[in-house]
């Protein structure tokens, strides 16, 4: 079948042609995906998929989307871009494990102000990755060239992500009780909140990015920030089927004092020991290149932990254990206690 083309759109900034070859680029990537879902193949005007509701008595549907933020200007500035992808995956997937349910699958949304098919294949890379990581399929998405909204080297991307939980295993917050312990698993990094002020600390714009640093393990500042958000929907649904999890808390935009709360009923407080954070190199160069208060920290980044689960305390160990079984670094951060503060950090 004939491809439309049109000069005149052409000549306004939208290349038709770029776009099919976008398509066909992103496929190989996108096809990685499939084994997770039958799903009809991208090109139509919606994406499908057949929902397998074995073992589950009372389906609910659990959605969430996000987007990848400023992070962007890092791919930007180090021409690096098959990362961000997963980012975006994992801002959404994150969110829809906290509710204890399986993430089923993904769109994308990519906006641009010039279409380079490499540049797109490289982005859906990690889109791509992001799903496998996550066992979802990436059913369909949209690619927009938008010129002179965008610089043709820029764009901005977002996610949407759909998952289901059988409605009796709903994580419920009011579980928790005072006595109960609060496990951190292990960030990879910054994830993907806070860079409007990552930017502004390190100037990144005009500083050598590719340069290595003793502060970060000798590892380059560039490296380090475009570091993808962690993906953790296998521990958890894992750790689910074994132990009773009662909250579960992604710590994104907001970090510790924002987000905790979000997973506790009213009357009880997440007191955590600031000494049980693995806080990561990364953070503490913050800090003091910002000369950032250390409270202001714990409100913006993850310090180290980018999720917190809330069990009793007779199931701490073998939460541990088993979260150190799935690969993760899992860490006592505190306990729950009565009151109405929210989160202390002592």
């Amino acid at each position: 079948m004939a491809k439309s083309f049109s000069e005149s759109y052409k000549d306004a900034g939208v290349d038709i042609t770029a776009g099919y070859k976008s398509v066909e680029l992103m496929k190989k990537h996108i096809n990685r995906t499939m084994a997770f879902g039958k799903t009809d193949s991208i090109g139509g005007f919606g994406g499908l998929f057949e929902l397998d509701l074995e073992g589950i008595k009372e389906p609910v549907l659990v959605s969430g989307t996000d987007g990848v933020g400023t992070k962007l200007k890092m791919a930007f500035l180090t021409d690096k871009h098959d990362t961000v992808g997963i980012d975006c995956v994992a801002m959404c997937v994150n969110d829809i494990i906290c509710a204890g349910a399986k993430p089923l699958y993904f769109l994308d949304y990519i906006a641009v102000g010039k279409n380079y098919p490499e540049k797109i294949a490289q982005i859906v890379s990690g889109v791509a990755e992001g799903c496998v990581q996550s066992e979802c399929a990436l059913i369909g998405g949209e690619t927009a060239e938008m010129p002179g909204f965008y610089g043709v080297d820029e764009y901005d991307m977002a996610g949407f992500a759909v998952g289901v939980v059988d409605k009796s295993k709903i994580l419920n917050k009011t579980d928790v009780s005072a006595g109960d312990v609060i496990i951190g698993l292990a960030s990879s990094g910054i994830h993907s909140n806070g860079f409007s002020l990552v930017r502004k600390i390190f100037d990144v714009e005009n500083i050598d990015l590719n340069k290595k640093m003793p502060e970060l393990d000798n590892k380059s500042l560039g490296e380090v920030l475009l570091e993808p958000t962690k993906i953790y929907v296998k521990p958890i649904l894992s750790l689910l089927k074994k132990v009773k999890v009662k909250s579960i808390a992604n710590i994104t935009g907001g970090g510790f004092y924002e987000n905790i709360p979000r997973a506790l009923p009213e009357n009880l407080t997440a007191k955590i020991n600031k000494e049980s954070v693995p806080v990561l190199p990364i953070f503490k160069l913050m800090q003091s290149a910002g000369n950032i208060d250390e409270r202001d920290m714990y409100n913006t980044f993850n310090m180290g932990i980018g999720m917190v689960v809330i069990v009793s305390k007779e199931d701490e160990d073998e939460t541990k254990s088993l979260l150190e079984q799935f690969g993760e670094k899992a860490y006592t951060l505190g306990e729950i206690i009565e009151g109405n503060d929210g989160v202390i950090i002592c």
